[in-house]
């Protein structure tokens, strides 16, 4: 079985020939997030991918094998939730409070994007969104909750992230004593070779009254 183990950099040109021939490896949101896994090419071979911890694949990434072979990663259609909005302001409020749920979203300049839940489309609705349940590929944006490269339409928010990153640390510090205490499932790092990241799920709560 071969193992993939390099992701190539956007910024690295190669032969769009090189490219197109590649075999394809079609993974749905929450696999291309995961450093360790056993895959299967859309070809039929049978493969290991083990990434650096963090690493959230793209469609259209290219990865390496230990051999030098090249394989473009799919984003597969799944089941997501498409909602949009009859104005800005109210598709605004929607990105807010799903933000707040530290929600995986894939942000379009008429749409939001994310992950089937109903309970969550029962909230958007009740804001005033229209929600359509849909398959589609699904790329949430990265930057928020690790992992992220720039990318296409990536790239504007991973640098707001970075700049509002920077003026908290700036006024914050990294060592500040916080008042509250946080609850939050985070990934910490582990060796016992299993893949324990998740894309931020862990911070995925829903208020139940």
């Amino acid at each position: 079985m071969r193992t993939i183990d390099k992701r190539i950099e956007p910024h690295i040109k190669l032969a769009a020939v090189l490219v197109r021939r590649a075999p394809t490896l079609t993974l749905a949101f929450d696999a291309r997030c995961k450093s360790r896994l056993a895959a299967t090419l859309d070809n039929g071979e049978e493969v290991a991918l083990l990434m650096p911890r963090g690493t959230v694949l793209r469609d259209g990434d290219v990865v390496v094998a230990q051999d030098g072979a090249l394989v473009r990663v799919v984003a597969a259609a799944e089941a997501v939730l498409y909602v949009r909005a009859p104005d800005r302001v109210t598709l605004t409020r929607a990105a807010y409070h799903l933000g707040n749920r530290h929600t995986p979203v894939e942000i379009g300049d008429d749409f939001l994007k994310l992950e089937f839940d109903p309970v969550l489309a029962d909230m958007l609705k009740r804001l005033g969104a229209t929600v359509e349940q849909v398959s589609m590929p699904f790329q949430p944006e990265t930057g928020a909750y690790g992992g992220g490269h720039k990318h296409g339409h990536d790239e504007t928010f991973a640098e707001d992230y970075a700049i509002a990153q920077q003026v908290f640390d700036e006024h914050h510090g990294h060592d500040h004593a916080h008042g509250h205490s946080h609850d939050h499932d985070h990934d910490h790092a582990h060796d016992d070779g299993h893949d324990h990241s998740n894309c931020g799920h862990a911070h995925h709560h829903h208020a139940h009254r």
